[in-house]
């Protein structure tokens, strides 16, 4: 895998914002890795110096202090300190090992928080292009199973490198000072242990990206299943969804699975491999000691010490194996957060928005593929109330896309009060220009959150007013537990005509310059629907508004209509100029008048 220094920069930032807490666990990695190599020292040192009169292989100082106790005989006939400084040094090692794993468990959790925070932040100021191609299972593996790896790797396997490299270089330097001949014996599959480890890292890492990925596209089924319930169970696609979901569980369930594999081959040879090396130092420590080359303190050393040699080189394939999966993720994150976001715009403008909107020569198409929009010019009047008309796909949502600057248009412009809408502050812009969707994302909240959400701290009577002007107050009050009922998710609970209502009351709670209903009232009779549309024209008499509508009743009541056929505007007028010219609006209207007539004779 190549990780390129982007992603070891992102990592190094992540442990700098930390530096005490880690710098903290590597000095309590040190001690406690030099307590707990001292218990060996300490018994050859007892049966070979104290009880045998052999030289001291301890360094001066401690040999000096050992002398102002009353030296080696002393000690000899004091074997209750030696078994002192045992249990002393053990103590020492617990604690220090209970600092690095207090110290380490916070920097891991201040880097989760971290990580969490800045994709939540970068995520919220990407481009809705964006939004639009990328799956959301997808990205909530990212900022969840992706950042805990982090943290994972970087709580418990970061200070176990470290823990490794000092434990290898410790107990090289301790048996070859003892005996390098038995201490080259020692080290014979010591190669091959790391070149093992090298090449498994390589192979794990492919095997972690793939299962990772795999969970990815198995998590956004299942977001889509859930968050599309309502349409599966309607089609009656359970058993087909489950299919699909039971194909991408087997694909995760064989990635894994393979990964499992060379995760046992690793431990299954690596442990033969360490066996071997351990009986092969055991056969020559007792021939050493049987010519007479070694004493038993330095035996004692060798078979205590082959242990810490040989367990961190064969640990390492497991932090080899963790650091390859923590890559991956760092991977996964790094590609969102290396995403371009909405530029900041500091010199933008924030003009009054209560003049005109003009389209003039406006062409656009998404990602640069057909254009949707073609070389598009009309003109909104400042207060007035503007419908439009157009067949799926004439561009109807690409002209609200634009209006909020949520896509730039390839030529032409768009002016709002004569300037210019890519000079015009991007937030201040969306902050004034109200839109309800035909299909409104409603939280997991309770109504009055839902409806008061557009405010820091809403007013009751303010909350009250938006609803009762979007024909949602009686309905809301008749609920179980009126203004507290909780909304399922993505509004699950209501009507389709009650989640667009409390949408509008929503969108009123803001101040609104211009308001833009993209097919928002398709769901409510035709009843609420001139209630609302009487409301909002008492309500905001300089608002602009945009009525997107397929219903020519709701079409009918505005100032001027507009109709779209294949991105162009090709038909413009009051309701009784439509209705007089061929075109699509006049056919519209003759087959709505029919069905409308040919239903009121049914009902008679």
């Amino acid at each position: 895998m190549h990780f390129n220094t982007r992603r070891l920069r992102l990592m190094g930032r992540l442990i700098a914002e930390n530096r005490r807490y880690f710098l903290g666990a590597a000095l309590c990695t040190f001690l406690s890795v030099a307590a707990d190599y001292m218990t060996p020292l300490l018994l050859a040192e007892t049966l070979d110096h104290y009880l045998s009169g052999q030289p001291s292989q301890l360094p001066g100082w401690i040999n000096a202090w050992v002398e102002r106790l009353g030296g080696p005989a002393f000690m000899a006939s004091h074997l209750w300190i030696v078994g002192l400084m045992l249990v002393g040094l053990s103590l020492m090692g617990g604690a220090f090992n209970f600092a690095k794993g207090r110290w380490q468990s916070i920097a891991g959790e201040n880097v989760a928080r971290s990580l969490r925070q800045r994709l939540y932040d970068h995520i919220q100021r990407m481009p809705f292009s964006y939004h639009v191609k990328a799956e959301t299972g997808d990205l909530l593996q990212r900022c969840t199973s992706d950042v805990d790896t982090v943290r994972k790797f970087l709580v418990n396997q970061l200070m176990a490198i470290l823990s490794a490299v000092l434990m290898i270089a410790l107990a090289l330097v301790v048996l070859f000072s003892r005996n390098a001949r038995l201490a080259a014996y020692s080290m014979v599959m010591v190669p091959g242990l790391f070149l093992f480890a090298y090449l498994f890292f390589k192979w794990v890492v492919r095997a972690f990206r793939d299962s990772d990925e795999a969970e990815g596209a198995m998590s956004a089924v299942l977001q889509e299943n859930l968050t599309g319930v309502r349409v599966v169970r309607a089609f009656g696609r359970q058993r087909f969804e489950s299919e699909k979901f039971d194909r991408k569980s087997l694909d995760f369930r064989q990635k894994t699975y393979k990964l499992c594999k060379l995760l046992n081959v690793y431990w299954a040879a690596s442990d033969g491999m360490s066996m071997l090396q351990t009986g092969l130092t055991l056969v020559m420590c007792v021939v050493f000691a049987a010519r007479g080359e070694i004493t038993v303190g330095t035996l004692v050393v060798f078979t205590g010490f082959i242990g810490k040699l040989l367990w961190p080189i064969r640990q390492l394939g497991r932090i080899l194996s963790d650091a390859g999966k923590s890559f991956v993720s760092i991977e996964r994150i790094d590609e969102i957060l290396r995403q371009p976001v909405e530029p900041p715009e500091p010199g933008a403008l924030k003009p009054p928005l209560t003049g005109d909107i003009v389209f003039d020569r406006v062409t656009f198409g998404y990602d640069g593929k057909r254009d949707v929009l073609k070389d598009m010019s009309f003109t909104v009047p400042a207060g007035k109330t503007v419908a439009i008309l157009g067949a799926t796909g004439s561009g109807k949502s690409s002209v609200v896309h634009l209006l909020q600057r949520l896509f730039k248009p390839q030529s032409g412009k768009i002016t709002i009060s004569g300037v210019d809408i890519q000079d015009i502050d991007r937030a201040y812009l969306r902050a004034h220009v109200g839109l309800v969707l035909q299909e409104p994302f409603l939280y997991s909240k309770t109504l009055r959150e839902n409806v008061g959400i557009a405010r820091r701290e809403p007013a009751m009577e303010e909350i009250e007013r938006a609803a009762r002007d979007a024909a949602a107050l009686r309905f809301i009050l008749d609920s179980e537990n009126g203004w507290d009922t909780l909304v399922g998710e993505r509004g699950v609970t209501l009507s389709g005509g009650q989640k667009q209502r409390v949408a509008i009351a929503r969108t009123l709670m803001k101040e609104n310059d211009i308001l833009i209903f993209d097919d928002s009232l398709s769901a409510v009779d035709t009843e609420t629907d001139a209630a609302i549309r009487r409301a909002l024209k008492e309500r905001g008499r300089n608002t602009t508004t945009i009525i997107i509508s397929h219903r020519i009743v709701t079409l009918s009541q505005a100032d001027w209509i507009l109709v779209l056929e294949d991105g162009r505007v090709t038909q413009q007028g009051t309701h009784r100029q439509l209705i007089a010219q061929p075109g699509l609006y006049s056919r519209i209207f003759s087959i709505q008048t029919a069905l409308e007539a040919e239903f009121q004779q049914e009902v008679k």
